[in-house]
Parts: structure tokens; C-alpha cells; sequence
């Protein structure tokens, strides 16, 4: 049925078909008509950061913002989504457009700024949901926060949402927000982490749970500096790291004419990128600290790739656009294909 649909949405403006899309993923969860658009994949479990995941392909942060999809999500076939970024309060975002495709890249540039309608609207959301599946949020700054108090932002966020999420994913690696990405330096990481982590602890003696929190990190680090963090992620003790985000690099689509766009490029292009930070991230953190790969999966085996490069779990967001739903199922397969080839 996506590929009836997909022309349709392409000729709308890209954050227009976004809009659309989500309207006609929660229409057909409404009508019982999910499986006209994907059939969910058998169950391959996947445990990571203490939860049980029915499997391990996820939907990244981004294509539900409020949390206003989580039932008509998870009822694709996702092991789990996540919902966010949401900021403490409501904020707009950056002017549009602010969304543009590049179908011959099989990419996305977007500078959207965190738009979303505050976290106290997401909550209500949340609990509204009947939640049949894992559900993660992740949190970020507001725009007009400086750095410097940065950590209050995320800490509001973290106290009220602790307990009605199965975990928390801290993004500083937003390319789309002035600033926030000097949060992954090594210093203000350390100091950013020590409160989030003492937090989180005593969180978990309030609540009598553990909510796991991982840490997002951008594509456009180099070794040393993915060394550095990695000291510092294990240091903290964080359950688990997303790697990664969008890229603001623009050498792999010089060529195109949208490629002056400002914004994060997701898709094809980031695969390589986002892969080879997940490869020296995973060879410089213990077996203990699970990582979510992320960044240009639009087929089963760029996901079966991503764990062969050090992935625990995967998640996609641009695939989605490009492939449909049924990419989800395409990537489950490929990963149990490869979970039950045999060992050389």
C-alpha cells in the first residue's frame, strides 16, 4: 500500500507528507487496517539495558515529536519507538521550510529545532496510550537555555518523565540547535553526566525502578575525540549509547542542488559515517554499555550491518520515509538471518 501512497506524499512539501503520513498510520491503526500497511515481524527478543524487547528494530527519535502515534507505531511491528525530542516548554522551531528530500540520495536534510509542544502535552499523550510495546523518550534543551544551565533543562525532563517511560535518551548531538552539540566535549559531557547519573539513582530508589539513560552522539566526531567521549561514557556508567545522529557534512551529496541546505542529512549517505563511529565506539566501550545503531538504514542488510559493526539494537527513521513499513519486517529478517547463520 506504501508504494500506492508514496508518490502522493512526494509531491506534498516534505514536512506537509510527514503530517500526512503520521494522520494515515493513526487512521489505519483506528480502522484495523494496519495490514494493509505492514505485517509485524515474527518475535526475535532482544534483551539490552535490563529490557525485554520483542525485537530489535526500533523507530529513531523525531517522526513523533508529542508522542501523538505510539499505539499506531508500535502496531507497524517497531521492537520499540521513540518519542521526543521533546524541550521542558513548548517552542516552534526553526522558520520553514525546514524539511527538504533528496530522492536521488535517498536522503533527508532537516533543521527543524526541536519543534514540539512541551513536555507536559507529551505526558498527557503518554498516558493516554495503551503502550503495547517499549517506548523511549528522548529530551533536550530548549533553544533559548544556555549551556551553561543546560543540565536544568534536561534534568526537568528526566524527574517527571523517570517513571512513565522504559527509557530516557539524552540528546547533545542535535546539529540543529546553536551550541548544544558542545555538550559532547569532554568536560562539559563529564559534568552534564555526573548530575544526570546521581539523579538518575536516586530516581530509581523513589520510583523502585530502574529507567535506563542513553547518551546520542553525533556522526562528525573524529577518533580522538570518540576516544575521549568513550572514557567519559564509561566513567559515568551510562547504560547505553545511540550512535548516531544526522551529519552536517555535505561531501557525500556535493553534487546536489540542496546541498547548501542548512540542517542535519539523514539517509543513504550517513551510513558509512554513522557505522564507522559506531565500529570505533563499540571496540572502545565494554560489552556492558549496549549500543542502538542509527544513521542511513533503508535496507535489511544496512541493518544486519549495523550489528555486524557492533549494534545491539537498530533504529531508522529516514528508511521509513523512503521504504515504507515494510522495511521494518525487512530488517528483523535480516537480523535473525544473521543471528542464526553459523558461526566461522
Amino acid at each position: 500500500m506504501y508504494a500506492l501512497a508514496k508518490p502522493f506524499l512526494f509531491r506534498l512539501d516534505a514536512e506537509r507528507a510527514h503530517d500526512v503520513g503520521l494522520r494515515a498510520i493513526e487512521l489505519a491503526y483506528r480502522s484495523g487496517l494496519n495490514p494493509l500497511l505492514a505485517r509485524p515481524p515474527a518475535p526475535l527478543p532482544t534483551r539490552a539495558f535490563g529490557l525485554e524487547f520483542p525485537n530489535p528494530v526500533g523507530l529513531a527519535a523525531g517522526l513523533d515529536k508529542n508522542g501523538e502515534h505510539i499505539d499506531a507505531l508500535l502496531a507497524l511491528g517497531f521492537g520499540f519507538i521513540e518519542i521526543g525530542t521533546v524541550t521542558p516548554r513548548p517552542q516552534l522551531g526553526n522558520p520553514k521550510p525546514r524539511m527538504f528530500r533528496l530522492p536521488r540520495q535517498r536522503a533527508v536534510i532537516n533543521r527543524l529545532g526541536f519543534n514540539n509542544r512541551g513536555l507536559n502535552a507529551l505526558l498527557d499523550n503518554l498516558g493516554r496510550a495503551r503502550r503495547r510495546g517499549i517506548v523511549g523518550l528522548n529530551i533536550g534543551k530548549n533553544k533559548d537555555t544556555p549551556n551553561e544551565r543546560a543540565v536544568y533543562d534536561y534534568l526537568f525532563c528526566m524527574e517527571r518523565a523517570y517513571a512513565a517511560v522504559d527509557y530516557l535518551t539524552i540528546n547533545i548531538s542535535s546539529p540543529n540547535t546553536e551550541g548544544l552539540r558542545e555538550l559532547q566535549q569532554a568536560t562539559a559531557l563529564r559534568k552534564l553526566l555526573h548530575t544526570l547519573r546521581n539523579t538518575q539513582e536516586f530516581l530509581a530508589g523513589r520510583h523502585g525502578r530502574r529507567t535506563p539513560m542513553l547518551i546520542k552522539i553525533a556522526p562528525d566526531l573524529s577518533e580522538a575525540e570518540i576516544d575521549l567521549m568513550a572514557s567519559v561514557l564509561v566513567e559515568a556508567k551510562v547504560d547505553g549509547v545511540i550512535a548516531t545522529n544526522t551529519t552536517i557534512d555535505r561531501v557525500m551529496i556535493k553534487d546536489d542542488p540542496l546541498a547548501a541546505q542548512a540542517g542535519g542529512l539523514s539517509g543513504a549517505p550517513l551510513y558509512a559515517r554513522s557505522t564507522a563511529v559506531l565500529r570505533r565506539l563499540r571496540s572502545r566501550l565494554p560489552e556492558a554499555i549496549p549500543i542502538i545503531g542509527v544513521g542511513g538504514i533503508l535496507s535489511g542488510a544496512d541493518a544486519a550491518g549495523k550489528l555486524a559493526a557492533g549494534a545491539g539494537l537498530v533504529q531508522f527513521y529516514t528508511g521509513l520515509i523512503y521504504q515504507g513499513p515494510a522495511l521494518i519486517g525487512e530488517a528483523v529478517e535480516a537480523i535473525r538471518r544473521r543471528r542464526e547463520a553459523p558461526s566461522r
